[in-house]
């Protein structure tokens, strides 16, 4: 690809196509996840990057069990506790 031919987004367009805020586009860029090119006071994106980010981004199935309880084992009822008590 020649230079000419590169996408360059604008950091409101690259947050608009990831559905983010431009802030968080700013922290991921620099908490170095997201390449940017700084021209004067301007941000810009090449797509690909973009595109790249949203491929590297991908949740893998199964990953996410941290994320939700392991499920709480049935408890006896009360009524069977209370026989379980012993009175004085």
């Amino acid at each position: 690809m020649a230079e000419s031919d590169i996408d360059w987004l604008s950091t409101e367009d690259t947050a608009r196509r990831l559905g983010l805020t431009t802030r968080t586009i700013y922290r991921f860029v620099d908490i170095g996840q997201l390449p940017a090119y700084r021209f004067g006071r301007v941000f810009r994106f090449k797509a690909s990057d973009v595109d790249a980010f949203i491929e590297e981004s991908r949740v893998e199935p199964g990953t996410l069990k941290h994320l939700y309880p392991d499920p709480v084992p049935a408890r006896a009822s009360d009524a069977d506790e209370e026989d379980s008590v012993p009175e004085s």
